[in-house]
């Protein structure tokens, strides 16, 4: 039952800092918050992502680059020019490193307007950095694992980021439906969206980059709006601008 509980909160924790922290405030800057809670939800996602930290700032030049190139040949992660999920996340990490390292030339366009922090960035990509975390995760497996098929789901854990990523970036421009033509073949893959908080309604995402909340239909449920919203209220952060939703949406055949 812990080694459930553990990877549950692990799965969801990470999911969270990648869409709240990474996505909506370091790419997008959907919200503003002040230098402590910038600080702070820098350090939460450092340790809820743990073996697989993802840089704020690099994350966000890849994701400003998706979506100026979403679904074409300069796509960092589209599914329709690679084989296999496996082979998507690569070339991913492949120009994610080039970025983080900055080894390779990125468009002004790309850069700014994100949070930096070169002491966590630096460390956290460090081998040591991420061989300590698996490590910490199998020795929680040691001393709580209580059958040994539990511990089929220490690759998840050590794993967690570009898994995320694969189920967001191939499901969300593969499968389901669309609400809206943004001429890219960006899907809303679930109507619950549950199990990636919001991320799978990339066909509404790509249409309104700036909208907090990723449903546009009324069934269209965005746990993380939901956090946002809350945030907003209690003062944590402050959402910059409410996008309304266009009366008339183009359903793709």
């Amino acid at each position: 039952m812990v080694i459930l509980v553990f990877f549950v909160a692990h799965y969801y924790l990470s999911l969270f800092t990648q869409t709240f922290y990474l996505h909506r405030y370091a790419a997008h800057k959907m919200f503003t918050m002040n230098k402590f809670w910038e600080k702070f939800f820098y350090l939460f996602t450092y340790a809820c992502q743990g073996s697989s930290f993802l840089s704020p700032r690099a994350y966000a030049v890849l994701h400003r680059m998706h979506h100026a190139y979403s679904d074409t040949e300069l796509d960092p992660h589209s599914p329709h020019y690679s084989n296999n999920a496996f082979d998507m996340m690569w070339k991913t990490k492949e120009i994610y490193n080039g970025v983080l390292t900055r080894n390779v030339e990125v468009a002004e366009r790309f850069e700014g307007n994100y949070p930096e922090w070169d002491a966590v960035d630096n460390f956290g990509s460090t081998v040591w950095s991420r061989v300590g975390w698996g490590a910490a995760y199998v020795l929680f497996y040691i001393n709580f694992a209580t059958a040994w098929w539990q511990y089929l789901l220490l690759p998840i854990h050590f794993l967690m980021g570009p898994i995320h990523g694969a189920i967001v970036n191939w499901g969300g421009h593969k499968y389901g439906y669309q609400n809206f033509d943004n001429h890219d073949r960006s899907k809303n893959t679930l109507a619950f969206d549950f199990l990636a908080f919001g991320e799978l309604f990339q066909n509404n995402h790509h249409k309104l980059p700036m909208r907090v909340n990723f449903g546009v239909k009324w069934w269209e449920f965005d746990p993380t709006y939901v956090a946002i919203w809350t945030m907003d209220k209690v003062g944590i952060i402050k959402i910059k601008r409410k996008v309304v939703t266009p009366k008339r949406t183009a359903v793709a055949a």
